[in-house]
């Protein structure tokens, strides 16, 4: 049995798991992080606040199992993309990172844009203002003493993979995620640096998201009771990491994670960009392997919102849409196009509101936690048949993310993509499970492992009556979209 440590850094919490050859996690923990909101689209935190939460996770882990952390192999990482963290001479942050959800650099991206016409089909797609590139042009423009200052940009876990063994290092998965990157060349791009005032020497060097990056700092190792010298991998992006963790390395692979965000993420052999449909294209965590990713910009995140305004909380109002689809009442629930921090595939569209249709004095938490999980499966649906266009080829289903814990969003998912949807043994885990492979190749072990299929805990296959019940209801959600001027999405057919 092989031991390593899965850290995964997501927005709302970070997971540090214990996992024995990568795939069964043994222990656990878990720190909740706030999302600083000063304004409207803005979505920041501290880079600290990461490495307190892994420091209090390990601390924690090296309490309660100190024979299992004496036995950990490796350390990997699985973070949020696309954030903007800029760094001083002595790699200290100059301000809050700026989040993948952070809308501010709206002008930015138009800017960037007309400043290289074929981004979309270099980098990893069109420029939005969640991507890294435009947030540092708004910096220029909104913050100039932080850019004379900057002298290194870091995405989230090459932050706390710094605390940890104090080298500065990031992988291509994740720096193409900052508009920097050419996708298929996997290489800093001067020009592209350039275009958005970026000096390219202040970017890290780039290594295999399965390298050795470093090994962890002797004074950590004593304090939590690791072997001197344990490797530390360059990590990946949330979303390859995920999609590792659900054992999908192979072109063809699709995962669907649904989580505060969703991604419908598929592994391809070639890359194959669709900047027009705003889908997102990078390497993936996988030799030879790229990832084309359609992004749902609110999934539980609108579900909690729900939740939050009816006072039920997310998990009864997901309870409560079971009883209501087994009851047969759920054909009149109202109609929501749940884009709460804008659309970005198909439409790239981010400014983009949330819209229900269909109120009235009868309708209850549970209908409109439904219409939540309903609207979030057809955006989902959206993005598959776009990235379809562009040549993608998905050919088996899973689905990772807490939001797999309701059984009625996979069977939504299933039924509105008429393909069978398979959850892997601790779907929940992919994230950490993906880190927790990438640390075991970066301390000797070989890369197969990362092509392992996981152990499949149940599949959901699409429900007739239930494609029945949504015809209607399909055409009531593209008529929300044509009521904000949007167009129609592709594919929204059961």
């Amino acid at each position: 049995m092989s031991l390593s440590i899965g850290i995964d850094l997501g927005t709302s919490g970070i997971k540090v798991v214990i996992f024995a050859d990568g795939t069964r996690p043994l222990a656990e923990a878990s720190q909740a992080i706030a999302v600083s909101i000063r304004r409207l689209g803005w979505a920041e935190q501290s880079a600290d606040l990461w490495v307190d939460a892994v420091f209090a996770c390990m601390d924690e882990l090296a309490a309660g199992h100190p024979d299992l952390m004496a036995g950990v192999q490796g350390i990997g990482l699985s973070g949020q993309m696309l954030a903007c963290l800029p760094l001083d001479r002595d790699l200290r942050p100059l301000r809050p990172a700026m989040l993948w959800n952070d809308q501010r650099a709206i002008a930015e991206c138009a800017e960037l844009a007309a400043l290289v016409p074929d981004i979309g089909l270099r980098t990893n797609g069109t420029p939005d203002p969640g991507i890294t590139a435009p947030k540092l042009m708004w910096l220029a423009r909104h913050e100039p003493q932080v850019m004379d200052a900057a002298r290194m940009l870091l995405l989230t876990k090459d932050y706390v993979r710094l605390a940890l063994t104090g080298e500065v290092a990031s992988d291509p998965t994740d720096a193409g995620g900052t508009q920097l990157l050419d996708c298929r060349t996997g290489l800093w791009d001067a020009g592209l640096c350039a275009a958005v005032g970026w000096n390219a020497d202040y970017l890290p060097p780039l290594l295999n998201a399965w390298d050795r990056a470093g090994d962890l700092r002797g004074a950590l190792a004593a304090r939590w009771g690791l072997r001197a010298g344990i490797a530390v991998a360059t990590g990946a992006g949330d979303n390859m990491g995920s999609t590792l963790g659900a054992g999908a390395a192979t072109p063809g692979d699709a995962v669907l994670t649904i989580g505060t965000s969703s991604v419908s993420c598929i592994v391809d052999s070639a890359f194959h960009p669709g900047p027009d449909s705003a889908i997102l294209t990078s390497a993936h965590g996988a030799p030879g392997t790229y990832l084309s990713m359609g992004v749902v910009m609110s999934a539980t995140a609108a579900l909690e919102w729900v939740g939050r305004l009816t006072g039920q909380g997310a998990v009864k109002l997901a309870m409560g849409a079971e009883a209501l689809v087994a009851a047969g009442e759920h054909g009149d629930a109202p109609t929501f196009l749940p884009c709460l921090n804008g659309i970005r595939t198909p439409l790239n569209r981010p400014e983009a509101q949330g819209r229900i249709d269909g109120l009235h004095p009868g309708v209850t938490p549970a209908a409109l936690g439904y219409a939540t999980m309903e609207g979030v499966a057809l955006q989902f649906e959206a993005c598959v048949a776009a990235q379809r266009a562009v040549g993608v080829r998905p050919e088996r289903f899973l689905a990772v993310g807490g939001g797999t814990r309701s059984a009625l969003w996979t069977r939504l998912l299933a039924t509105i993509l008429d393909q069978p949807i398979s959850l892997p043994e601790g779907a929940d885990m992919a994230g950490p499970a993906g880190a927790a492979r990438l640390a075991l190749v970066a301390s000797g072990q070989d890369i197969a492992l990362l092509s392992q299929p996981r152990v499949i805990q149940s599949t959901t296959c699409p429900d007739p009556a239930l494609a029945r019940i949504l015809v209607p209801r399909i055409s009531r959600f593209q008529m929300l979209l044509r009521a904000d001027g949007l167009p129609p999405f592709a594919g929204s057919r059961p």
